[in-house]
């Protein structure tokens, strides 16, 4: 089995060990270049290492395992000296339907805790066949980021009615906004900023919560904290970089477009 190189993202030292014994069992050519114990961690390391393979925990402190691999993507050099192959990616989760579901059917690989050596043969199996087409390296990379949209949405699940009306605190006072007003959602720190064409609102409720209650024929998300007004969309326009930002009707400000959601916005 060829060389290569990994990196453990886990917060429970003895599991990270004990994953890092059965790979080396059954990958005795496989070199774990660092073991780190949250989300944010793993991003800088990967960033820094840029290794092989991706063991990613998914309940971590901080940041999830998701989470960070998401932020991996978005930051992942594609272009000049810097670009490499972006790593195979297997999450490691404690038996949970939810996840398994949503793993299976985006066909990314995933391990259940405890580890079990047949299992993890397989998956080796499967990352060794991966890593010996480097030639895929693009449509890989896009399957990726196609897998990791539809692990955010998760399996699908009832639909619920539409949210009508947002209720925001302005000092003492609890604004009704209506749905059909609003242009944008940020998530901003602790709070989501609710942006109509006349004021700004703040609110708790997390993004990932609204996101669940908005029509996405109506609602597009365009960056992993930013949701936006599909109609109210006037241009998407590309830096030097090649980073692209959309423009809304109504609102000065321009906001980012993640790679993950890149593909939303392609000549016709």
């Amino acid at each position: 089995m060829q060389a290569a190189t990994a990196l453990i993202a886990e917060d429970e030292p003895l599991l990270a060990q004990a994953l890092q014994a059965e790979l080396a069992r059954a990958w005795p050519t496989l070199t774990v270049l660092a073991t780190v114990g949250d989300g944010a961690s793993a991003v800088r390391q990967a960033l820094a290492l840029q290794p092989d393979v991706l063991f990613f925990d998914i309940r971590m402190p901080g940041q999830t395992g998701l989470d960070a691999a998401v932020e991996l993507a978005e930051r992942w050099p594609t272009e000049g000296t810097q670009e490499r192959p972006f790593p195979a990616l297997v999450f490691v989760t404690a038996y949970d339907e939810y996840a398994v579901q949503a793993f299976e059917a985006q066909a990314v690989d995933y391990l259940l805790k405890p580890v079990q050596p047949q299992r993890l043969q397989k998956t080796v199996e499967k990352l060794a066949l991966a890593l010996a087409k480097p030639t895929q390296h693009a449509i890989n990379f896009e399957a990726t980021l196609g897998q990791l949209r539809g692990l955010l949405a998760g399996p699908a699940t009832a639909p619920k009615p539409p949210l009508q009306v947002i209720q925001a605190s302005v000092g003492s006072t609890i604004r009704m906004v209506p749905v059909d007003e609003v242009l944008c959602f940020e998530a901003a720190d602790k709070y989501v900023r609710v942006l109509t064409a006349e004021r700004e609102y703040l609110i708790r409720t997390p993004l990932k919560e609204l996101q669940d209650q908005l029509d996405t024929a109506v609602f597009w998300q365009i960056h992993r904290g930013t949701i936006v007004r599909a109609l109210a969309i006037d241009a998407v326009s590309r830096d030097e970089a090649g980073k692209a930002f959309v423009a809304l009707r109504g609102l000065k400000e321009k906001f980012v477009v993640s790679r993950l959601y890149a593909h939303l916005f392609k000549a016709m």
